[in-house]
């Protein structure tokens, strides 16, 4: 399994020191509806284009935007694109990308799309997030695959780190920093176990008169859901740069 780091442009430099399979967070779909690129180094070649559609306009024109997409693909080398769609599924996204899907397709290249596009759009593969609170993440990885198909499946590695209280009956937590994790784990000391269907660690911890229970991932859980996916014969999955970069040395290892 290929795993990227997606990064945008002001932490290239430190991103390239540990891995050259980037994923880069430079790409918009414009408000007049056709591709923008930020602040992108221009040397910067290979890896994944991450666009995103965060305040955009209506995609008027799929066949226009496609070929600002398949053009900027060409002259940097990304061997695809994940669409970093924040809104919901409507008519003139899923239009584009089903056409961009079909286009990479033809081409060798991939496209990644969130859960909630995975069925409009037949010709990429579906982020399925590893960040549970219940359940097993191989159940739910199996039960992705058989609604999509296990070749188009694909991680969203998104680091866990959430506080729950005791009892939770919604299910429901709080997400926490990495630095509200750290005061928690210095501050209390806790014993720390492994949920081997969750693939995380958590502990429980008491204050304020409630007891809490924080699920959390660290390096080794995150290689855990890696060789799951590599185990479940999974083709790609996506790190990104400001939920890991502590822990950057410990995942990649830096490059030779």
């Amino acid at each position: 399994m290929q795993t990227y780091l997606a990064v945008t442009p002001d932490k290239l430099r430190e991103a390239a020191r540990f891995t050259d399979r980037l994923a880069h967070v430079a790409y918009l779909v414009g408000r007049d509806g056709r591709l923008t690129r930020q602040a992108l180094l221009a040397r910067t070649f290979g890896g994944m284009m991450v666009l995103g559609d965060r305040d955009c306009g209506a995609i008027r024109d799929s066949a226009a935007l496609c070929r600002d997409v398949w053009r900027e693909c060409g002259n940097r080398g990304f061997g695809g694109v994940l669409a970093d769609f924040e809104q919901p599924p409507a008519p003139d996204r899923v239009a584009f990308l089903d056409s961009l899907g079909r286009i990479l397709s033809r081409n060798g290249k991939q496209l990644y799309v969130p859960e909630r596009y995975g069925s409009s759009v037949q010709q990429a593969c579906v982020l399925i997030c590893t960040a549970l609170s219940g359940g097993t993440l191989r159940q739910r990885l199996e039960e992705a695959a058989q609604a999509f198909g296990g070749k188009r499946i694909a991680l969203d590695l998104q680091r866990l780190r959430m506080s729950f209280p005791l009892p939770c009956p919604t299910g429901e937590g709080t997400p926490l920093s990495g630095a509200e994790l750290e005061e928690l784990l210095g501050r209390k000391q806790p014993a720390i176990f492994y949920s081997s269907d969750l693939c995380a660690k958590y502990f429980t911890c008491t204050g304020e008169g409630e007891s809490r229970f924080i699920l959390f991932d660290d390096a080794g859980t995150l290689h855990r859901k890696i060789q799951l996916g590599q185990d479940m014969g999974l083709g790609a999955g996506f790190l990104m740069y400001p939920e890991v970069a502590d822990l950057l040395p410990e995942l990649f290892g830096g490059k030779r």
